[in-house]
């Protein structure tokens, strides 16, 4: 429990934390700020259509990302074999944070004793005060060096030369331009380090109410021998 619940705990607070920002209330509002309609030549309403089947196929698996404007794909080969690789990195994400809400409920129904219970928010408090140091971490690097955290993750993820395209060309980029992804990426930080703060507090304050009939009993104990 003292290895496996702090990681658990991250990885639900990284999948909350991921929701919001794939919706298209967000991806259109971040659209916008970055002139999407600007860098495509797209009305605001086909950015809407199209972005809205590209979101619906990766998050909902609706379809393989070949919508259409005017009869014309508006991704290339590359750039839909490249979103099929996207789905599947979110499907496995997707995975071990269901299997980690899975485990953290099961720790929470089996942690019976005193000792379990102070293992398991300690655990809790750990795993969620670590995700914030990492995240700060991350934002101020990607403060300094967005262009390479972001290369960085893709070269980790996904196949080489998959994943490099032309803005001048690609419908893909001009769709999601850097200042999309940069703007989003400070959000997602932005919310991550205030969930697993809130996490970080509330873990605390249920150690500090499994310690404290320890430490009464003790007194009690220490208190009748004399």
């Amino acid at each position: 429990m003292s290895r496996l619940v702090p990681v658990a705990t991250a990885l639900v607070i990284l999948g909350l934390t991921v929701i919001p920002f794939l919706t298209p209330a967000w991806v259109g509002f971040e659209q916008n700020r970055a002139e999407v309609t600007a860098w495509t030549g797209f009305s605001q309403a086909d950015v809407t259509t199209i972005t809205n089947s590209i979101l619906g196929d990766l998050v909902l698996a609706r379809g393989d990302f070949d919508v259409t404007r005017a009869g014309v794909p508006v991704l290339t080969d590359g750039e839909r074999s490249h979103m099929r690789d996207v789905r599947g990195v979110f499907a496995g994400f997707g995975l071990f944070v269901l299997a980690a809400a899975a485990f953290l409920v099961y720790a929470v129904r089996t942690a019976r004793g005193r000792d379990s219970r102070r293992a398991l928010w300690t655990g809790v408090r750990n795993g969620a005060a670590g995700l914030a140091v990492v995240i700060v971490i991350l934002g101020g690097l990607s403060l300094v060096a967005f262009d390479a955290l972001f290369e960085a993750f893709h070269e980790l993820f996904f196949p080489a030369g998959t994943f490099t395209f032309d803005p001048a060309t690609s419908r893909l980029v001009q769709l999601f331009p850097d200042r999309f992804w940069s703007e989003t990426t400070l959000a997602v930080g932005a919310v991550g380090i205030a969930i697993a703060l809130i996490v970080t507090w509330l873990a605390s304050r249920r150690l500090a109410r499994s310690v404290e009939p320890a430490a009464a009993q003790s007194l009690s104990v220490s208190g009748a021998t004399r």
